[in-house]
């Protein structure tokens, strides 16, 4: 049986978004992004810290960062979607590193790596 999604109050899809995580509703701010200021190993911020940086309401980043911690399939799902465009692309490849310029890649190409 499959788990009734959670109805979060600060957080949408972001529309035209090819990523199906969650970011803060009418900002450009995804939830991981501040989950990670919150976890960084070198320096971690509190989310009252984190709420006055970005100017959005506490209660929004502590929804952020319980979604991310929930572990959500779609999070999941979008950074596997990014490591299959990386490695398509030749991002992994440390030559890419020193020129920084990706090899192309065809529409054909996408939709067969389903990105």
């Amino acid at each position: 049986m499959s788990e009734t999604p959670r109805a979060w109050k600060y957080l949408e899809r972001r529309p035209g978004s090819s990523y199906q995580q969650l970011c803060i509703k009418g900002k450009r701010i995804w939830a991981w992004t501040l989950y990670c200021e919150f976890m960084s190993e070198t320096e971690p911020r509190t989310p009252e810290q984190l709420a006055e940086d970005f100017g959005v309401p506490l209660e929004a980043v502590r929804e952020a960062i319980e979604y991310c911690q929930s572990d959500p399939p779609e999070l999941r799902e979008d950074f596997r979607k990014q490591e299959l465009l990386h490695e398509a692309i030749g991002m992994n490849d440390p030559a890419i590193w020193r020129t920084g310029k990706p090899r192309s890649l065809p529409t054909e190409e996408r939709a067969r790596l389903g990105l």
